[in-house]
C-alpha cells in the first residue's frame, strides 16, 4: 500500500542542501570611497560575489547592462561570479578593483580606501567577498540562480540579517584574534539565507533540480540518495523511496530534472568526490569506497568520464589551490589586474 509523502520531506532536502552550502577561499576588502566613485569586478566562474553595504549609496551594473539601486543595509550575492559594476552614479568610469592598492588588514582581508584627504568621513562604506561558491551535491542548482541575488537587511523576510552583517562590519574593523575564520562562518549563514529566501520564494519558476525540490514524491528519493550516495542505488530502490513504481518514478525524474536517474547519482558522486578530493584532501582510495564503488579502479573510470580528467589531477589541483589561499595576498600588476577586467 503506498503512503502520502509527508509535506516536510521538500523542506528536510532544501535543509541538506543549504547544510552542504560553502564558501571556501575568501578572500574580504574593506572598501571606502568618496562621493563619486566607479568600481568594476571581472567575471570569476565557479566563483561568487559578495557585497554588504554598510554606509551611502550605489548602483551595481550587471554584465547584462540592468541596474540595481543600493543602500545601506543591503546585502547583494552573485551566485555565478558574473563581472559587475559598483557605482556612484549611471555615466561615472569604472576602475578594476584589482588595480586599486588594497592595504592588508589581516589574513585574508583588506582594505581600500578611495575617499579623497579633502572629506573626513567617507561617503561609502562596502564590505566585498570573493569566494568559490560550494553547493555540494546541489551544485547544479547555481546554474539556475538568479545572476543577482539582492536581499534588504531590513526587510520582514531577512529580520535575521541584519545583526549578522552588522557583526562582520565589526569583525573587519576589530582585527581581533580569528576575527577571518569568523567572517568566513558569517558569510556561509547570510548566503544560506538569500538562498534560502530564493527557495521559499519558488525558485522564480526555475525548472530542473529545483522543481524537484518542491516534488512531494521525488523530494523522497533525492533526500535518501543525498543522505547516503554511497548506497548501492537501482531506479528500483529510488522508486521505492518516492513510493511510486519504477517506470512511473522513472518517467517523472525525467521529465522533472532532465536526465536519467541513475545518470543522475553517478553526476552527484562525482560532485561530491571532487569536493572531497580538493577540499578535504580524501585519498582516492577513502572516496571511492565512501561512494560505493568496489574499486579505486572503477571509481576512476567513473569519475574520469564524468569530470573529463583523472581523481588524481583533482586531488593535486586541490593541493595547490589549498596553497595559494594561505598565502598573505600581494598586490597584483597592474597589467594582469587590467586584463582581468577585459
Amino acid at each position: 500500500m503506498s503512503h502520502a509523502p509527508h509535506p516536510s520531506q521538500s523542506s528536510d532536502l532544501i535543509s541538506e542542501l543549504l547544510t552542504g552550502m560553502r564558501l571556501h577561499g575568501v578572500q574580504y576588502r574593506r572598501i571606502q570611497t568618496g562621493p563619486t566613485f566607479g568600481l568594476e569586478f571581472a567575471q570569476k566562474p565557479g566563483h561568487a560575489y559578495f557585497h554588504y553595504l554598510a554606509v551611502g549609496n550605489a548602483i551595481l551594473r550587471g554584465a547584462d547592462g540592468s541596474q540595481h539601486l543600493l543602500s545601506a543595509g543591503d546585502v547583494v550575492l552573485l551566485p555565478r561570479g558574473d563581472g559587475h559594476a559598483l557605482l556612484s552614479g549611471e555615466d561615472h568610469p569604472v576602475q578594476c578593483l584589482e588595480t586599486i592598492y588594497a592595504a592588508p588588514l589581516g589574513d585574508a582581508v583588506s582594505g581600500i580606501d578611495t575617499c579623497p584627504s579633502t572629506h573626513a568621513v567617507p561617503s561609502a562604506v562596502l564590505f566585498h567577498g570573493c569566494m568559490v561558491f560550494d553547493l555540494g551535491g546541489m551544485q547544479g542548482l547555481s546554474k539556475v540562480m538568479p545572476a543577482v541575488m539582492l536581499a534588504d537587511g531590513n526587510a520582514t523576510p531577512f529580520t535575521g540579517l541584519l545583526p549578522m552583517v552588522d557583526a562582520m562590519k565589526r569583525e573587519v574593523c576589530s582585527g581581533r584574534i580569528g576575527y577571518a575564520g569568523i567572517l568566513a562562518r558569517l558569510a556561509d549563514a547570510v548566503a544560506a539565507m538569500i538562498v534560502r529566501d530564493w527557495v521559499e520564494r519558488g525558485c522564480d519558476g526555475a525548472s530542473g533540480l529545483v522543481m524537484a525540490l518542491r516534488d512531494p514524491r521525488l523530494s523522497l528519493s533525492l533526500l535518501a540518495l543525498h543522505r547516503d550516495p554511497g548506497h548501492d542505488w537501482t531506479v528500483e530502490a529510488l522508486a521505492a523511496e518516492s513510493n511510486s513504481s519504477r517506470s512511473v518514478f522513472a518517467d517523472r525524474f525525467q521529465a522533472v530534472i532532465g536526465t536519467a536517474p541513475l545518470r543522475y547519482v553517478t553526476e552527484l558522486r562525482m560532485q561530491l568526490a571532487s569536493q572531497w578530493l580538493s577540499q578535504q584532501s580524501l585519498s582516492i582510495e577513502v572516496v571511492a569506497e565512501r561512494l560505493g564503488y568496489a574499486s579505486q579502479a572503477a571509481f576512476s573510470r567513473a569519475y574520469k568520464r564524468v569530470m573529463g580528467h583523472s581523481p588524481g589531477a583533482t586531488r593535486r589541483g586541490g593541493r595547490r589551490l589549498q596553497g595559494w589561499r594561505e598565502e598573505v595576498p600581494k598586490l597584483v600588476s597592474n597589467r594582469a589586474a587590467l586584463a582581468k577586467c577585459r
